[in-house]
């Protein structure tokens, strides 16, 4: 015979498996709901790239710029002494002016002496390189200038220094060019000739 005692245990023993079942069904039906659905999202970049350009260009004048890019193409130089008629003592001078093309990136600018040609009137002569604020050449303005190939130099000899090219033709790089014979030169030298081709090298920065 069943005590009262006996039926509250058996209700307390049911309502507890009730509440474990309760609780197992709830575990089961969030872990359930978390799979039915997931969201997603994305971003992306992309770029496109294009490679600059480094070029150069030279005026005998200052002002008509042109591209002479190998020693075949060189422009002739204006000297303003006539060089055919050079006497011991002569200096003469021409302009060249550097700058970049448009466009182009910036870049520096070095300049190398070929190796001369003619009868053998480069032994005698020497000459300097400066660059200067203007695009007026001559003995007033030369010696203002700022010094890229030492003055007296032989003609073989090339420039220490580098010179600076803005991008896209901004600005330009007056080199003015001065050659002598000096008062020393012998009779030897009389009618002897020369040839030579600077080169005036840019290298983008």
């Amino acid at each position: 015979m069943q005590t009262r005692r006996d039926v509250r245990e058996r209700r307390r023993l049911h309502s507890r498996r009730v509440r474990a079942v309760l609780a197992g069904g709830l575990v089961l039906g969030i872990g359930a709901a978390a799979t039915l659905a997931a969201w997603n999202d994305s971003e992306f970049g992309a770029a496109s790239f294009t490679a600059g350009r480094f070029d150069i260009v030279g005026a005998t004048d200052g002002t008509t710029f042109s591209s002479h890019a190998t020693a075949g193409t060189a422009a002739t130089l204006n000297f303003q002494l006539a060089p055919t008629a050079m006497a011991p003592g002569t200096t003469t001078y021409a302009l060249f002016s550097v700058r970049t093309a448009n466009p182009s990136v910036a870049g520096t600018v070095q300049l190398t002496a070929g190796t001369p040609g003619g009868t053998g009137l480069a032994t005698y002569l020497t000459y300097g390189v400066r660059t200067i604020s203007g695009t007026t050449c001559n003995g007033t303005t030369y010696p203002a200038g700022t010094s890229v190939v030492t003055d007296g130099s032989a003609l073989t000899a090339g420039g220490a220094s580098t010179q600076t090219v803005t991008a896209n033709g901004a600005s330009q790089v007056n080199y003015c060019i001065a050659v002598t014979l000096p008062t020393t030169a012998p009779n030897a030298a009389q009618g002897l000739t020369m040839s030579q081709t600077w080169q005036f090298q840019g290298t983008s920065s």
